[in-house]
Parts: C-alpha cells; sequence; structure tokens
C-alpha cells in the first residue's frame, strides 16, 4: 500500500465481516487500526459508526476512514454530513482510484453485500495508493467547501 497509515475502521452489523478482515490486511501491511466497531452480528444503527469514524478524520486522529455496511449507501450518507468528510462509495477500483485523485476523498464507504472480500482488498489497496492531484480539483473541492460553509 503506501506509508504507514492510521485508519479509522467501522461498520455496522452487515459489514462486521468485512471490516474485520479489512483490519486484519492493514494490521499486517504496517498500519495502525482504530476498530470503532461494531463487533457482532447484532443489529446496531450504522450512523452512530459513521460519525465516530468521521470525528476521528476530523480530528486528525486517523489519516483516513473505512466504513462498510450491507450497501455502503447509509455509511456514506451518514459520513457527508461532517464538514470536512468527502466518503466515496466505491465498488471498483477505478472508482477507488478516482475518487482519492479527484475528489480527495478521506473516507472510504463499502458494501459487503455488494462486493466480494477480494474486490474490496483491491479497493483498499487502490484507495490508500492514490494521492489527490490537486490541481483543476482544488477548484471544485472549494466549492463544495463553499456549500458547507453556508449551511446552517
Amino acid at each position: 500500500m503506501t506509508r504507514s497509515l492510521i485508519l479509522a475502521l467501522g461498520a455496522d452489523h452487515g459489514g462486521v465481516a468485512l471490516k474485520n478482515r479489512l483490519a486484519a490486511v492493514l494490521v499486517e501491511a504496517g498500519h495502525e487500526v482504530q476498530d470503532f466497531g461494531t463487533d457482532g452480528p447484532a443489529s446496531v444503527d450504522y450512523p452512530d459508526f459513521a460519525h465516530a469514524v468521521c470525528a476521528a478524520v476530523e480530528q486528525k486522529r486517523a489519516d483516513f476512514g473505512i466504513l462498510v455496511c450491507g450497501t455502503g449507501i447509509g455509511m456514506s450518507i451518514a459520513a457527508n454530513r461532517h464538514r470536512n468528510i468527502r466518503c466515496g462509495l466505491v465498488h471498483d477500483v477505478t472508482t477507488a482510484r478516482l475518487t482519492r485523485a479527484h475528489n480527495d476523498a478521506n473516507v472510504l464507504a463499502l458494501g459487503a453485500r455488494i462486493i466480494g472480500e477480494e474486490v474490496a482488498l483491491d479497493i483498499l489497496r487502490a484507495f490508500l495508493g492514490t494521492e489527490f492531484e490537486g490541481e483543476r480539483h482544488e477548484r471544485r473541492l472549494a466549492k463544495l467547501n463553499q456549500i458547507t460553509e453556508h449551511t446552517p
């Protein structure tokens, strides 16, 4: 992947198994993992875990966040409610690379019921291995920031 990173992970009951697999691979690769749960199959509310992960990223306690639920949709919606979070819901390597390169995404959302484990691992590697391109994309991010600055 890349240099050693601090990664905040969170999942609901639909994503816990994939989250645990991703965490193991990240630790094996030398990254620090902050696991915000959940830890089992009991039904839980995904916003709780999205908010915990996003707070860690916003407060610079983690370099990136990784969220997993059944589809990734709920997690991505919850994450993008945070002012300084740019969460990309990703289903393949190309969108993983582009959400970092063009959108400077700092949180990745995955759907455990949508993609398989190997695809998720490929996505994770692409996401963490891609740098933000800057230049023309910085203007667009500035416009996104203007939207959140004017939102009560």
